[in-house]
């Protein structure tokens, strides 16, 4: 599953980590499993994001064992992110 994490830079949400489930040339939808569900996702325009493009390797393999795209699974994701990020 080819998925891309996002941290705000702006806005009330702002450092907050997202998942950008979908992007088209002005937007990115973000979902973070408790608040932005992916049934609702968070339409932010691109310029209010960093998107992350070195993405740990723990953090590779639990995206790649995400079958179907969840709460749950987006929630597990950003637990193994954030506990990462702890740490630096």
């Amino acid at each position: 599953m080819d998925l891309t994490l996002a941290i705000s830079k702006a806005g009330h949400d702002k450092s907050q980590t997202f998942v950008v489930i979908k992007e088209d040339e002005t937007f990115c939808y973000l979902v973070n499993g408790t608040t932005r569900l992916v049934d609702k996702p968070k339409k932010k325009k691109k310029i209010h994001l960093q998107l992350i493009k070195n993405i740990p390797s723990d953090v590779l393999e639990e995206i790649k064992e995400v079958k179907t795209l969840d709460d749950i699974s987006i929630k597990r994701i950003l637990k193994v992110y954030n506990r990462r990020n702890e740490n630096v």
